[in-house]
């Protein structure tokens, strides 16, 4: 999949993981796919399996238009783009439905809208049309990767601050929050678990790493 002269893992191909998590990051510096950053971290479990869900739809979608780069009419592209996401999405979300139907109930429409995930349609126009299909693998991975360390950890806090608790797949939910600390006064914050708290949490991260990264202000 990669020139002979190339190892798999070069520096070149190595960025294409890492950057995603840092200075290109969808959510933080495109500000690409926040509507999910709002509708599903009020809980850890969802926000963790609908990054591990765009992960496999990235991957595999990137390495399909890759492979069908030189075969597909440019008029027609965009709707052979939605065909592989959607198809990729469909079997993701019967997967859920089997194995995980109480995560697929609360993630609801929002496994769906992984088709019009304009990271991923972003992705395979830019980067999986125009190159071979493993560095298209790294990019997908990388990208999706750092869509969903954001959801992860808008995900951790909120539901820590909201109600106390962490749910984990495969897992459940358990007790953070000392029940001690509930009967010394301590309260849940509400507002923790309500959309606006997403964005604002969102906001906070930007602000956090641009600020360690003073090269972020300057190049917007």
């Amino acid at each position: 999949m990669s020139n002979d002269k190339e190892p798999l893992f070069s520096a070149k191909n190595l960025k294409l993981i890492t950057t995603p998590l840092g200075k290109h990051n969808p959510i933080t510096i495109q500000v690409l796919g926040v509507c999910s950053a709002l509708a599903v971290t009020a809980k850890l479990e969802p926000a963790i399996v609908l990054a591990i869900s765009v992960v496999f739809v990235m991957l595999f979608a990137n390495l399909t238009i890759s492979l069908l780069r030189d075969t597909i009419p440019s008029r027609i592209r965009i709707i052979v783009q939605l065909v592989v996401i959607a198809s990729l999405v469909i079997l993701v979300d019967e997967i859920l439905e089997a194995f995980a139907y109480d995560v697929s109930r609360q993630l609801s429409v929002f496994v769906g809208l992984i088709i019009t995930n304009c990271i991923i349609m972003g992705r395979l126009e830019a980067f999986a049309l125009a190159n071979k299909p493993w560095p298209s693998i790294l990019d997908g991975v990388g990208n999706a990767a750092g869509y969903g360390v954001i959801l992860i950890i808008v995900g951790f806090v909120r539901e820590l601050f909201g109600s106390g608790t962490l749910s984990l797949p495969g897992v459940g939910t358990f007790q953070v929050v000392p029940e001690q600390f509930y009967s010394m006064g301590y309260e849940n914050n509400g507002f923790m678990i309500l959309p606006p708290m997403a964005l604002i949490v969102v906001g906070i991260i930007i602000w956090i790493q641009r600020s360690k990264d003073k090269s972020l202000i300057e190049s917007n």
